[in-house]
Parts: C-alpha cells; structure tokens; sequence
C-alpha cells in the first residue's frame, strides 16, 4: 500500500507541475470551424479573395457562442507578446466580421458607421468585460505590441483587405501563419502589390496608411522583399523603385 507519507509526496509533486504548467490562453476552437465551414474563395470584381457567408455564420450556434466567451475572457492569461497578438488579432477578426452582421445588409462594412461617427470608432462588442472598437483594437492594442506583419492579419471585411485566414491564429503557428499571410498579399497583383517594369512598384495602401510600423525594420520595402515573389524580389531590393498604390476596393467581401 502507499504510504500517507508517499501519497503527500506525490499530491505535492502534482501541484507543483500545474502551477508551472503556462496558463491556458482564449480558446479560438469555434472561430476555427467558422473560418473553415463558411470562408472560400471567390472573385468579386476582379479581385480573388477569401470571402464570408454571413447569412450561415449568423445562423450557426457556435458564433453566438463565441461572443458570450469573448465576453468573459481574461485578459490576464495573455503573459507574452505571443499570447497577445493571436488573441486580439483573432478577436479583432471576430468583430468586423459581427459589424458587417450587425448591420446587415451592407455592400460595405463602412456603412455601418455614419458621416459623424466612422464605423472603426463604433462600438462593436464586449471582449474581456469591456464594451470595445475596432479602432481601439487595431491602434491602441495591435500595433504598440510592434509586429508589422498584423496588418495581413487583421481582416476589415473588405475585398482590397487582406483575405481572412481559413484558421485561427494559434500561439504555436503564428510566426509561420503571418510569414504565409504576407506572402499570399504580395502574390496577389489585384490587391497587394504589382511589379511594373524595373523601376515601379505598386503596393495595397495598407502599405502607405501604416508606412511608420515598418521603419523600424528598415521600412516598407526592405521588410516586404523576402516576402514577395521572385519576379518582384529583385525591384524591391534594387535602390529606390517609384511607388504608387492600388485602388482600394471597400465592397464587401461577402461569398
């Protein structure tokens, strides 16, 4: 038999492993097989994207679910940089898409907001105990944390964005989800960046709205070469090609 002593012993041991053991971070199982059932692709005015089936994510009980989970998350588990990142940029997703829903039908998620108040300043949800924007998320959470590569990540609803990820973003796949993420953009000509002839480069605006939060990494140019493909690799590194920029397409990215 064992002993009282051996069975202390042993809870002690137990104890000690669960309290080294990381905090467990937000689960995005249920945003997951959202993305998964109702994100495909789809060409919307020349442009082919990653598009949404609002009406079905309205409908399916796991999304009314995970609002009622963001609403009780705890910030506190978010330890690293890493935990915090794929929390609110997984969140930031969630409610853009719950602007689109909850002004639905709209041809773009701008319409949800108005001429004295822009949809990104709107209140969108509660996460975490506090009633939120998309603008606080983005600006006063996302981009202090110092990671250029959100700007591929975080999805505003709309067909010139970069597409929504078919997956959550996990604490484990992050870098490599982020590193595919920038290179679908640059791949994509209609919206991320087009090559014309040696010396001129055309880039998605984001480039131009956010240009600050890539100086630190030697700009805008220097960070996207090793991302962008080969064909284009060789102007970006090649001294000071001129840069324009693409339309912007804000229609919905609705399948």
């Amino acid at each position: 038999m064992v002993s009282y002593l051996s069975k202390r012993v042993l809870g002690m041991i137990l104890l000690t492993m669960v309290a080294t053991q990381p905090a467990f971070a937000f689960d995005f199982t249920k945003w997951d097989g959202l993305l998964k059932k109702y994100v495909a692709e789809k060409t919307i005015n020349g442009v082919t994207l990653n598009a949404v089936d609002y009406p079905k994510i309205a409908k399916d009980p796991n999304y009314a679910s995970l609002l009622t989970d963001l609403e009780k998350a705890s910030l506190t588990e978010l330890r690293t940089s890493q935990d915090k990142l794929v929390f609110w940029m997984n969140a930031y997703n969630v409610m853009a898409v719950k602007m689109v829903l909850d002004h639905y039908p709209v041809k773009s998620i701008k319409d949800a907001g108005s001429f004295f108040q822009a949809v990104w300043k709107k209140k969108v949800g509660t996460i975490a105990g506090k009633v939120r924007t998309l603008n606080e998320i983005e600006h006063e959470i996302l981009r202090k944390l110092g990671e250029p590569r959100i700007h591929v990540a975080i999805v505003c609803a709309s067909v010139s964005c970069p597409d929504l990820r078919k997956e959550a973003y996990t604490v484990k796949e992050m870098d490599a989800q982020l590193d595919d993420q920038l290179r679908l953009f640059l791949a994509n000509a209609e919206k991320g960046l087009r090559v014309e002839g040696s010396k001129q480069v055309r880039l998605s605006s984001i480039f131009k709205w956010f240009k600050e939060d890539f100086d630190s990494k030697g700009g805008v140019l220097a960070f996207l070469a090793p991302f962008a493909p080969d064909n284009a690799q060789a102007t970006l590194k090649n001294g000071s090609p001129r840069i324009s920029y693409l339309d912007y397409d804000w229609g919905l990215n609705q399948l």
